[in-house]
């Protein structure tokens, strides 16, 4: 749905439904959306935010299966703006973990999947908008060690990928005045995983290694070629990987704007958090309350940070959990994304306080347009915190719309349906 004023566009991921294939994938969309969009938009157009395993592009590429989507979309007033690139394969009801990030930017697999997902997308984006296809953050660091040759070789490789699928943009733009982005998706122990990571590598590696490809490639100055990049190449603003890494919103979005690097997305979710108390006996409840939240398909990294400001590791929840009761630390933030409507849960807590503080920057400036929704963890949930799919949907953006309404006199463009 558009909001107007602030003249944001907002969807939820459909990475929360399970399904790997096109059939599967357009299965849940017909179940579900229109249904969303008669309770939140029923007058106005409705905002996808798609999610295509690299086997649902293909097929959604094959035959006539696109135009006949397009159609579909067209019928039930419906439009795509953004595109979930991240997971390539199977992301439900198995186990996912670090398997998330394979195949990384440093391989083949990885740019021509991307590049179906351009193809894909700038068929589908409405004209007057941009599109942005969110991505994982090169790949996954403790796959390297400690070898920073076998790093920066990975780090290089991904830069050319990359430059190779914005040359894809490039025509895109040139041939039907699209403008498609790839969206860096930094997070807990990804290759660049905070705000200082994604400006060194914007800055020491994209822009001379990428923009050298592209200068050669299209025969243009490195200057235009490094700008053409810092168009293309975008970061998605995850607001839970943000919080687990202790980053204050504020400091990263004036970070990035001063070096000149974009938000193309930002996506809405909401990590656990823990103040850690000095009580033995308290620290026993917390892992306790913790343990459900340790299930086995996806990755929840977790940082601690110390009264002396330290951030320490763990690479899973059921890594770190044993050494909580012993820990010198004063918070733990875990990757899990939990639902947003919900900041606490008994002794637990959860940052939402940092999506409100993100919606209020994004109002007053202009840093980016398009918000996504995204707790894709319904499946694996404590059963106490699992209620009907569809209302849990529908309350986050009950809770979106409501907080965008306490700092703007922003409206919804449809005026039937409004939460107060």
């Amino acid at each position: 749905m558009k909001i107007t004023n602030n003249n944001f566009h907002l969807t939820y991921c459909s990475n929360i439904h399970p399904g790997e294939t096109w059939v599967e994938v357009f299965a849940n969309l017909q179940k579900y959306i229109p249904e969303l969009k008669s309770r939140l938009s029923p007058t106005k157009p409705f905002g996808i935010g798609l999610r295509l395993a690299d086997i649902a592009a293909k097929e959604l590429l094959e035959n006539n299966n696109l135009a006949q989507f397009q159609e579909w979309l067209s019928q039930q007033d419906l439009y795509v703006f953004t595109l979930n690139g991240f997971p390539y394969g199977g992301f439900h009801r198995q186990v996912v973990k670090d398997g998330v990030y394979a195949p990384d930017w440093s391989t083949q697999e990885r740019v021509d999947y991307t590049f179906n997902l351009t193809q894909i997308l700038a068929t589908l984006l409405p004209k007057g908008i941009d599109g942005g296809i969110s991505t994982l953050p090169l790949s996954y660091k403790p796959w390297w060690g400690e070898g920073q040759k076998t790093r920066d070789s990975v780090i290089k490789q991904s830069c050319l990928n990359l430059a190779s699928v914005v040359e894809n943009t490039i025509r895109i733009w040139e041939e039907t005045g699209k403008l498609l982005h790839i969206d860096l998706e930094p997070e807990p122990d990804g290759l660049i995983e905070n705000t200082s990571e994604v400006i060194d590598f914007f800055q020491n590696w994209l822009l001379p290694v990428g923009g050298n490809y592209l200068s050669e490639k299209l025969n243009i100055e490195q200057n235009l070629a490094e700008a053409k990049l810092l168009e293309h190449i975008r970061v998605c603003y995850d607001t839970c990987h943000f919080s687990v890494e202790y980053e204050q919103p504020q400091s990263v979005f004036a970070r990035l704007e001063s070096a000149g690097i974009k938000i193309g997305k930002v996506q809405i979710s909401a990590a656990i958090q823990v103040k850690i108390p000095a009580e033995v006996e308290k620290r026993s409840l917390i892992v306790e309350r913790l343990r459900p939240f340790a299930e086995s398909t996806y990755l929840h990294q977790v940082i601690e940070r110390r009264s002396d400001g330290t951030l320490y590791h763990y690479p899973d929840l059921i890594n770190a959990l044993p050494h909580l009761e012993q820990s010198l630390a004063e918070e733990w933030r875990t990757h899990f994304h939990v639902p947003i409507f919900i900041h606490d849960y008994q002794i637990l807590q959860s940052t939402q306080e940092d999506i409100a503080t993100v919606l209020h920057l994004l109002q007053t400036n202009n840093a980016c347009s398009y918000l996504e929704i995204e707790t894709y963890t319904w499946d694996v949930l404590p059963s106490e915190m699992k209620i009907d799919l569809l209302t849990s949907i529908q309350r986050e953006y009950e809770w979106v719309l409501k907080e965008l309404n306490k700092n703007s006199e922003s409206r919804i463009e449809n005026s039937e349906y409004f939460y107060t």
